[in-house]
């Protein structure tokens, strides 16, 4: 029976039905989710917007990048870092697995497909997932089930700032940051001191420019070992014989002992501890590799000041932006994460999941990554053994004028 849709939803695109899943985005969770499911046989499509798999990580990152968690802890699964890569590889190592994996597991992602709509048609009980290519070409991907693997990073954000307009230097995001070799000897203002505005602070620093620092909030800061020991992996083994507001003790007691007392810099501490706030708000504590004895020695922290500077970078972090392309808004929050009816903030209703939006960086999606492809894989193999008969599903065109 061919499922009846409304004349306002005719499509004038190429239409293609797929059995198996469409996932959107060929980042690390959506190239996990692809390799749990050739492991099982079952076909599926990969839409991506760029023109490569991990675009964030080839596009958008600054070279110092280095992974901030030790490598066990950021493996795809099914696939280890190799041997000789160091405990902490760079971004042009880590990109390498990438690409690696992605061959290994035979991925071939649609490059250059930015979904522009995918809403659940009740009719048929099927997602209708419409892309458009780079020369305007559009699309319609016709499946059974949808994943959302395009991250919590796929936009910038870049916040009002009076006067930000009328500013003559150079004004970048964090996202357009290569390197700081362009800004020797320039004074440089960085807005935000997380993770990428520290780091991009230091690669100043190490290029001889004169970066000050706009401290926007309060903030964790930690050290990334601890007496040489992963802060993250010792967290970890820690939580898992005590509670989390004692393991938070542990490192803030830790992180006093070998950075200081970091507000009398200016770097105020939340008054919920690192992992609590991880849990509760996503935020990300700061894991040190330098820029504290760089703050403690030249870098500037302002609050309120009026400075006199050349350029501005903006690290002011990243957002989904599943909610702009996402039609069935009882999925996902204005903020682009997942809500009811995702109990385990995996698997919802209709065929949807939605992979690397739980907040716990690459170890949290690749372990999504595994239930969503068995999950699939289960169901996809029960259909197909019990139905020996073929679902039509036709795509009326408008007439022509």
């Amino acid at each position: 029976m061919l499922p009846a849709f409304e004349h306002d939803d005719f499509f004038t695109g190429r239409c293609i039905l797929v059995n198996g899943p469409v996932i959107v985005g060929a980042g690390p969770s959506g190239l996990a989710v692809g390799a749990g499911l050739k492991q099982q046989g079952v076909p599926f499509v990969i839409l991506e917007r760029a023109n490569c798999i991990a675009s964030l990580w080839q596009n958008r990152t600054y070279d110092r990048l280095k992974l901030h968690l030790p490598k066990q802890f950021c493996e795809l699964p099914y696939y280890p870092f190799p041997e000789n890569f160091p405990e902490y590889p760079t971004k042009h190592q880590f990109i390498n697995y990438l690409e690696s994996y992605a061959r290994k597991f035979d991925i071939e992602p649609k490059f250059n497909e930015s979904v522009q709509s995918a809403k659940y048609d009740e009719s048929c009980g099927l997602w209708r997932v419409k892309t458009v290519s780079k020369d305007n070409s559009t699309t319609e991907y016709i499946c059974r089930w949808l994943v959302v693997a395009s991250g919590e990073n796929a936009e910038k954000v870049v916040p009002e700032f009076e006067g930000l307009h009328e500013f003559e230097g150079n004004v970048i995001h964090a996202c357009d940051y290569k390197t700081g070799g362009i800004y020797r000897g320039k004074r440089v203002l960085v807005v935000g001191c997380g993770n990428s505005g520290m780091e991009v602070c230091l690669d100043l620093c190490h290029h001889q420019a004169s970066p000050s620092m706009v401290v926007r909030s309060s903030v964790h800061v930690l050290p990334r070992e601890i007496f040489g020991k992963s802060t993250f992996e010792l967290a970890v083994s820690l939580m898992k014989w005590i509670p989390i507001w004692l393991v938070d003790k542990i490192l803030l007691a830790a992180a006093r002992l070998i950075l200081g007392n970091i507000e009398k810099y200016g770097l105020k501490r939340p008054t919920m501890g690192p992992l609590e706030l991880k849990n509760c708000e996503g935020k990300t504590p700061v894991l040190d590799i330098g820029t504290l004895s760089r703050i403690r020695s030249g870098v500037e922290l302002v609050n309120g000041e009026i400075l006199d500077v050349d350029s501005i970078i903006l690290a002011t972090g990243y957002s989904s932006n599943v909610p702009s392309w996402l039609k069935e808004n009882e999925f996902f929050s204005k903020d682009g994460f997942p809500i009811s009816p995702f109990p385990n903030s995996w698997k919802g209703k209709a065929g949807i999941y939605a992979v690397g939006f739980t907040r716990r960086g690459l170890s949290g999606a690749s372990l999504d990554a595994i239930k969503v492809a068995q999950d699939i894989g289960k169901i996809w193999k029960k259909e197909t053994k019990q139905k020996n008969h073929c679902v039509g599903v036709s795509c009326y065109r408008k007439p022509k004028p």
